[in-house]
């Protein structure tokens, strides 16, 4: 197989597992999901996202992306909770926990000690009979059969059905609460974006 042909392959069999994701995906949880920040918010509590490995650079990609939109969200190390940075996450606080397997020992621990403290868990993960989905309070399910190689163990396209989902979760937080380009550019005033904002704005 030419080099070529291994980019097209990829990009074929992640195209199709994107879709199939999609065609599959069950909105309601992340519905619910969107209903229970807001309450959160209301009551005073905050928004973390974490995660191990791979998954924990998603976490702050989206812990960026919810907070410039409106939805203040923290990234919360997902090793370090265990060694005291669970201290930032209150009782009734929301927490995001992503791992495609839902199995990964380091997230168990963390989640079991958020729990403990009284954390309401979202499980964002490809297995809805995984440990980490029995565990939350509501499982979110992005889960793949190709990752997109031969080997079908690095996460690849299981990384991006998890970024869709978190990104359709800010667009349903920033339409409920009616984001205005006004508003949006207090958070982001900076680079072109920023400045393609002001621009229209004036």
């Amino acid at each position: 197989m030419t080099e070529q042909e291994q980019i097209r392959e990829f990009i074929n069999t992640e195209l199709k597992e994107l879709i199939k994701f999609i065609d599959m995906m069950d909105m309601d949880p992340l519905i619910q999901v969107k209903d229970h920040i807001l309450k959160a918010e209301k009551n005073k509590n905050r928004v973390h996202i974490t995660g191990i490995g791979k998954p924990s650079y998603v976490a702050g990609y989206v812990a960026s992306l919810l907070s410039s939109t409106g939805t203040p969200a923290y990234e919360l190390n997902g090793t370090e909770a265990v060694h005291g940075s669970s201290g930032q996450v209150l009782p009734d606080d929301i927490v995001i926990a992503i791992s495609n397997s839902g199995e990964t020992s380091e997230l168990k621990s963390t989640v079991q000690t958020l729990k403990n403290n009284e954390a309401f868990i979202v499980a964002l993960t490809g297995h809805e009979d995984s440990w980490l989905a029995k565990q939350a309070d509501i499982a979110l399910i992005a889960g793949v059969e190709q990752e997109g190689d031969t080997m079908n163990k690095p996460p690849r396209a299981s990384i991006v059905t998890e970024i869709v989902m978190l990104q359709a979760l800010s667009i349903l937080l920033q339409n409920a609460k009616g984001l205005s380009p006004r508003q949006y550019v207090r958070w982001h005033p900076g680079g072109s974006l920023g400045k393609s904002i002001k621009e229209e704005i004036k």
